[in-house]
């Protein structure tokens, strides 16, 4: 099970971004490419793992966007990207994002008081970007039934959990300054 995402993170190079050993992989970056092999397998994981009953699958741009669109089209749900950028919609919900790496702004737009969501999305480490994401849904509103998220590195599921959220992960990976040293099916 998760064969292919296992093999293809184990050959993932990594980089120093400061202090961060940052892996490059085609879901939590689209390089070298984004292998439709992959998604089946990612989106049949979350199929099996995973609470659809639900109105809206909601994601975060940019690389949340290939799982969320997957998995509507497989589900026939309607897919909901959280923007990084403002469009000024009625409505229009704007919160701060944290990461490992980087500070933010991001937008939700189209989700009303009640609807039943599920969050995908392609990595969580430090978790600044789901928990942004999660206080967004719950201004809106929103019920969440189900977070899942396919690549879990760092303490990032801990901090949400402290926040008293659920996060399921399919896949941990441990990485060092020269490669991803280890990918193990995830507990969550």
């Amino acid at each position: 099970m998760l064969e292919r995402l296992t093999k293809s993170l184990l050959e993932a190079p990594v980089f120093k971004r400061g202090e961060y050993n940052y892996f490059i992989h085609p879901i939590t970056d689209g390089v070298p490419e984004v292998r439709p092999e992959l998604i089946r397998e990612v989106t049949g994981h979350i199929m099996r793992i995973a609470d659809l009953e639900v109105d809206k699958i909601v994601t975060v741009e940019a690389m949340g966007i290939p799982i969320g669109i997957g998995l509507s089209i497989i589900c026939d749900i309607p897919l909901v990207i959280i923007r990084k950028r403002k469009y000024g919609l009625p409505g229009e919900i704007e919160v701060s994002q944290v990461t490992g790496y980087s500070k933010s702004q991001l937008f939700l737009n189209g989700i009303n008081k009640g609807d039943r969501v599920i969050v995908v999305d392609d990595v969580i480490s430090t978790g600044g970007t789901l928990l942004a994401t999660l206080q967004s849904l719950k201004v809106a509103g929103a019920v969440v039934k189900d977070v899942v998220v396919v690549i879990r590195r760092g303490d990032g599921v801990e901090r949400l959990r402290a926040e008293g959220y659920v996060v399921k992960t399919m896949v941990d990976v441990k990485v060092d300054e020269s490669h991803v040293t280890s990918v193990t099916k995830s507990r969550d």
